[in-house]
């Protein structure tokens, strides 16, 4: 098949590197899920994980492989490419290649540090000593899999002459992808154009190759940089959906997908993905990571599309286009006026959500459809805020170990906030507790710890309204780290250091005490299949 030269790949690393995020942890089940979302949208890599952190993690990726890795892409498209992380090291490639081997087109993706401060501190290697295991480990890759991609770490504050010699070797050794990251997000656009203008000049065998641009956020310049790249003659960019990663995130997807959509008379390149699914694939990754979207996000944020401003408004009344330069249809908002209540019937719901852009199967309608009706008793209008919280709450939660079948809190200044919690067990047993805490929330929580015997810390708690009014959604998102040490912990391709485990939950519901107990239940049953105690179809 011919590529155009004017073709940009999208290389997701949101499985990766945006699950590296403190409190973004996936179960294996969820990751399989953002897969399918993600190849759905026309991604064309999916780094589906660093299988050298965990056997979980090694398992994950496997099972993306096999399953996303063989099935066909959007309109008779090849599988999107299944890639690996490893570093330049043989024990990590071996399970790189044993974790994507199955997929029809594997990938193994391996680095190593360039820049004078990581040599010097981290790796205590010399220049000439990193060229040759960079050789090397490229080969070794080389004998398992065609397609390796090659990164000098930190190349952002690498000597540009070292990098040449460094990729001119890979390529030699058989590199078919070269990625530039700036891995610390030092570099400001005109510095990372000129490297990658520098790179794609001065490298022996560059033309045989695809350079590829990975950016951090660190100076909130990962979009200008990779779009600065691209504009160099880089044609792949590595991205997160929603921007998370390491630090301040990574460069988001849905950033520059929709800048190279809507400026496309500017950069003249173009993409594979059907931008529809941007909403829905952000809201996905969101819920399963517990790291709630700001409402001013660019593109998928609360706010993006939203117009308060008296002059604002007046213009959009008038014509859409004085206000905004896209459409939120185009990444997959609907503003259709269908009102639907506690009157509406099934097929008109499942109308809405097929226009939203879910295609549900009977049995998931049966029960998006139960909690619509329970939320529309609550509710006079149900907004489409409010469906996509339900769905998110309804389809887009870990399998339950535990699940919440009652709940009452008693609170206020005339005694102690008390809550009685019931729990239906992995055992189909019902578990009763009440605990009195510092709050309402405090009291639901410790009843939890106590009925599924985990004591965890509480890292973050958030709460907001899904629309406006007093009937509102609540949506609560929540972080946890288990204090009784057995989580087993993951070991970071950038430091090799094992690091502890946190675990994110989400809920949403009209009481918010309730939403809040969901979202902590929800992060207590991740938390219970990484100790090894359940598994996710116990």
């Amino acid at each position: 098949m011919t590529v155009s030269p004017n073709y940009i790949r999208i290389f997701d690393t949101t499985l990766r590197d945006g699950e590296q995020s403190p409190g973004a942890s996936m179960t294996s089940g969820e990751k399989l899920e953002v897969a399918r979302a993600l190849a759905r949208m026309g991604v064309d890599v999916i780094e589906a994980g660093f299988p050298a952190a965990s056997p979980d993690d090694l398992e994950g990726v496997r099972q993306i492989a096999r399953e996303v890795g063989n099935t066909p892409g959007p309109n008779g498209a090849p599988p999107p490419i299944i890639c690996g992380l490893a570093r330049a090291h043989k024990g990590d490639i071996d399970q790189a290649w044993e974790a994507i081997q199955h997929a029809a087109r594997p990938r193994i993706h391996t680095f190593l540090a360039t820049s004078p401060i990581h040599m010097k501190h981290k790796l205590q290697m010399d220049p000439e000593d990193v060229i040759e295991r960079a050789k090397e480990m490229v080969t070794y890759a080389k004998t398992y899999c065609a397609d390796v991609e090659f990164s000098p770490e930190d190349a952002g504050r690498s000597d540009p002459e070292f990098l040449y010699l460094v990729l001119g070797e890979a390529i030699k050794a058989g590199a078919t992808t070269l990625n530039i990251p700036d891995t610390v997000g030092y570099t400001t656009p005109d510095e990372f154009y000129r490297l990658i203008d520098g790179i794609m000049k001065h490298t022996p065998g560059i033309e045989n190759v695809i350079v590829s641009v990975h950016c951090h956020d660190d100076l909130g310049l990962a979009t200008a940089n990779t779009l600065a790249g691209l504009r160099a003659g880089a044609r792949q960019a590595e991205v997160t959906v929603n921007g998370i990663g390491e630090r301040a995130g990574n460069t988001s997807l849905e950033e520059v997908v929709m800048a190279l959509h809507t400026r496309r008379p500017v950069f003249g390149l173009e993409t594979g993905i059907d931008t529809t699914h941007i909403t829905r694939v952000s809201k996905m990754v969101s819920n399963y990571t517990s790291i709630p979207v700001q409402p001013n996000k660019a593109i998928v944020g609360a706010n993006a599309f939203a117009h308060e401003a008296g002059i604002h408004q007046d213009g959009m009344l008038k014509h859409e286009s004085t206000y905004e330069i896209m459409r939120p249809e185009t990444v997959g908002l609907n503003k259709s006026a269908l009102v639907l209540g506690k009157h509406s019937g099934r097929h008109a719901l499942k109308v809405r959500l097929a226009d939203m852009g879910y295609d549900l199967e009977q049995a998931e309608l049966d029960t998006v459809f139960e909690r619509f009706k329970a939320l529309a008793d609550k509710k006079k209008v149900v907004a489409e805020a409010d469906l996509e919280a339900l769905m998110t709450d309804s389809l887009y939660q870990t399998r339950e170990i535990f699940t919440l079948d009652g709940l009452q809190v008693t609170c206020g200044t005339m005694g102690l906030p008390t809550a009685t919690v019931r729990l239906t067990g992995p055992d189909g047993k019902v578990h009763i507790h009440a605990s009195i805490g510092t709050g309402p929330v405090d009291a639901v929580y410790k009843a939890i710890d106590h009925l599924t015997h985990i004591h965890g810390t509480l890292l973050e708690y958030s709460v907001r309204s899904v629309t406006e009014g007093i009937d509102a959604i609540g949506e609560v998102s929540v972080r946890v780290q288990a204090d009784n040490g057995d989580v087993h912990k993951r070991t970071s391709p950038q430091s090799g250091r094992e690091q502890s485990r946190t675990f994110g939950g989400h809920g949403a519901e009209t009481d918010i005490i309730v939403a809040s107990a969901k979202a902590y239940l929800a992060a207590v049953n991740k938390l219970l299949v990484a100790t090894g105690r359940y598994t996710e179809s116990d």
